[in-house]
C-alpha cells in the first residue's frame, strides 16, 4: 500500500462500559470514584505515564482531514469513507440531509437513541458536505462557520435545598450558596449551587427545604432555575443575607468600588479585613499555581497552618522552618522537605506573577501582565498613580482606582516592601523586532491545543502585548471554543479575530 502523509482531527472518548469497570477498580481500592467518563477521557490523555493511558480503554472517532498527500474527497460523507478506508475509526451515525426540517428531525430522532448508545451525547454536529462551500464560508474565531453543535436541551433534575449558606471571597464579598441532597446532574454528582446575591434569591423566591429544578449553565456550572412552589409544605423558611460576618461578626455593608450602589458592581462585604475567611482566601490565592505557584502549600493545609497561627501574612511563608511543621499531622520529613523546597523555588518570580498573587480586586492575570510589560519593575510600579496608570492601553478606571489605592495602603506598602527583601522578582522583557512588536492583543476561549499562559508567551516572545479588554487599539482577538463577550466586543469594533491556527501561523511565516 502506497505511504500517506496525513493530518487528521477527531475526538477521544470512554465508553460507559470502561468507565464503570474503572469506577469499581476505584471502589475496591477504597479510592474516590470518578465523576462522568467525560472528564477521565481529558484527564487520562494528559497523563505522561503511558501505562496509565493504555489500562483506561479510550476510544476515538475521526471526522476530519486536516491535510494529506493525496487528492481529498470534495464532500464531508467522502471524507468520513476514506478515513474509514484507511483504517480509522468513524462514527457510524451520519446522514446526509436535504433541507433544516431534515436535521430537526434527526435530531429529535437522537435524544431518544441517544442514551442507548456506549458513549455519552450531548448534541449532534451539524456540517455542510461540500468542501467548497466550507472553505468560502471559512471560520470565525468562535468556530467554523460550516459546522454548528446542535445540543440538545440541559439536563434538568429536582433536589431539595437543605441549607443556605455563605462563604466569603478573598475581596470579602460574601456570596449566598444553596446547599442540595447530592444529585446527578448530566454526569456529575451536584451538591450545591451559588445564589449569586440577594437580588437572585428573591427573583426565584428560594427557601431553605423548597424542591428546585436544577441545571448545569453550559454544561459545566450548576445553577438554580427555577422553584417547584406547588409542592411546598409550609414548612420552608425564607433566606436574608445576613448583616453582620458569620466569620468574624464585623457589620456587612454593600458598596461598590466607586462607593455607589449598581446593579452591575454591588456587592455585600465583610467590612472587617482582618476577617479570617477574608485572609484565608487571600492566602490561598496568594499561593495558587498562577500566583507564586508553592506546591504542597493546598487549601487545607494553608487553612491548617493559618488555624495553628503558624502563617498569617504572606512574608510568614518564607520564615518557615523545619521545626514550625513537625508534629503537624499530615506532615512528615520527606512532606516538609518538598515543602520548604518549593517555597525555596518560589522565590524567583516574574513581575506579573508577584502582582497578580497580591490578590488586589479587579486585578487579573491579564491586567496585571499589562502592568508588568508596561513598567517593567516593581519599583516602577510603585510609583504608579491613577491617570498614568489608565492611560494603559486595556487597563480600566475601576481597575486603576483598586491597584493604586491598594498600593498607597500603609499596610500592604509594608507587606510588599518585606516580600521584595525576601524574593527575586524579574522584570518582563519584550523581544525587539519581532513579529507583534507594538501590537496588542486580546484572548478569549478555550484553545485547541495550547492553553492560555502557552498563547500569551508566544505572542510575548514576538513582541506583542496581551490585555484583558477589547478597545479600538486592540490588533487581534485570538477566539477558541465557548468565547466570552470579548468575542462580541471586537465584531462591533471591527477588529479582526483569528484563531490558534491563524496566530501560530503568523508566526511561523514571518
Amino acid at each position: 500500500r502506497k505511504k500517506i502523509d496525513i493530518i487528521v482531527e477527531g475526538e477521544i472518548w470512554m465508553s460507559k462500559k470502561a468507565f464503570d469497570a474503572l469506577n469499581k477498580e476505584q471502589e475496591k481500592k477504597g479510592l474516590p470514584l470518578y465523576a462522568n467518563p467525560r472528564n477521565v477521557a481529558a484527564g487520562t490523555i494528559r497523563q505522561l505515564d503511558p501505562r496509565i493511558v493504555a489500562q483506561r480503554k479510550l476510544e476515538s472517532f475521526i471526522y476530519d482531514i486536516g491535510t494529506a498527500s493525496i487528492k481529498l474527497p470534495d464532500t464531508q460523507i467522502g471524507e468520513l469513507e476514506l478515513l474509514k478506508e484507511l483504517g480509522f475509526k468513524t462514527n457510524p451515525h451520519y446522514v446526509l440531509c436535504k433541507n433544516i426540517d431534515e436535521v430537526i428531525s434527526f435530531w429529535n430522532a437522537w435524544q431518544h437513541k441517544k442514551d442507548k448508545q456506549p458513549y455519552l451525547i450531548d448534541g449532534v454536529a451539524v456540517k455542510v458536505n461540500e468542501v467548497k462551500v466550507q472553505e468560502q464560508l471559512g471560520y470565525t474565531g468562535k468556530a467554523p462557520r460550516f459546522t454548528i453543535a446542535f445540543k440538545f436541551p440541559a439536563e434538568q433534575v429536582t433536589t431539595v435545598v437543605q441549607d443556605i449558606t455563605v462563604q466569603i471571597g478573598r475581596t470579602g464579598v460574601l456570596t449566598p450558596v444553596a446547599h442540595f441532597n447530592p444529585t446527578l446532574v448530566a454526569g456529575t454528582t451536584v451538591s450545591r449551587a451559588t445564589l449569586h446575591n440577594q437580588d437572585e434569591i428573591d427573583r426565584l423566591d428560594v427557601r431553605i427545604l423548597d424542591t428546585v429544578i436544577i441545571q448545569k449553565a453550559g454544561d459545566i456550572i450548576p445553577e438554580v432555575v427555577s422553584v417547584m412552589k406547588e409542592l411546598r409544605t409550609g414548612k420552608e423558611k425564607k433566606y436574608t443575607m445576613p448583616t453582620t460576618c458569620p466569620m468574624c461578626g464585623s457589620a456587612v455593608v454593600t458598596r461598590s468600588i466607586k462607593g455607589q450602589k449598581d446593579e452591575k458592581s454591588a456587592g455585600m462585604y465583610c467590612s472587617n479585613q482582618k476577617c479570617f475567611a477574608v485572609l484565608l482566601e487571600k492566602m490561598i490565592h496568594f499561593v495558587s499555581k498562577k500566583g507564586m505557584n508553592i506546591v504542597g502549600l493546598g487549601d487545607r493545609i494553608v487553612e491548617q497552618l493559618m488555624q495553628e497561627g503558624i502563617i498569617g501574612e504572606y512574608t510568614d511563608i518564607y520564615e518557615l522552618e523545619k521545626g514550625d511543621l513537625l508534629g503537624l499531622p499530615g506532615f512528615g520529613e520527606l512532606s516538609i522537605q518538598k515543602l520548604l523546597a518549593s517555597i525555596e523555588l518560589s522565590k524567583r518570580t516574574t513581575l506579573d506573577k508577584f502582582i497578580y498573587a497580591l490578590g488586589i480586586h479587579h486585578i487579573g492575570e491579564e491586567t496585571a501582565y499589562l502592568i508588568a510589560s508596561t513598567f517593567e519593575t516593581l519599583d516602577n510600579v510603585l510609583l504608579l498613580d491613577i491617570q498614568t496608570l489608565e492611560n494603559v492601553q486595556g487597563v480600566g478606571s475601576v481597575a486603576a482606582e483598586s491597584f493604586v489605592t491598594y498600593l498607597h495602603d500603609p499596610e500592604n506598602k509594608k507587606q510588599i516592601e518585606q516580600l521584595q527583601m525576601r524574593l527575586t522578582i524579574a522584570p518582563i522583557t519584550k523581544k525587539k523586532g519581532g513579529v507583534f512588536e507594538g501590537m496588542t492583543f486580546v484572548l478569549t476561549g478555550t484553545f485547541p491545543t495550547l492553553s492560555r499562559d502557552q498563547a500569551k508567551k508566544m505572542i510575548v516572545e514576538e513582541g506583542g502585548s496581551v490585555t484583558s479588554t477589547v478597545s479600538k487599539k486592540t490588533s487581534y482577538v485570538v477566539s477558541g471554543e465557548k468565547p466570552g463577550s470579548k468575542f462580541d466586543d471586537a465584531k462591533k469594533l471591527g477588529i479582526q479575530v483569528i484563531d490558534e491556527k491563524k496566530l501560530v501561523s503568523l508566526i511561523k511565516n514571518k
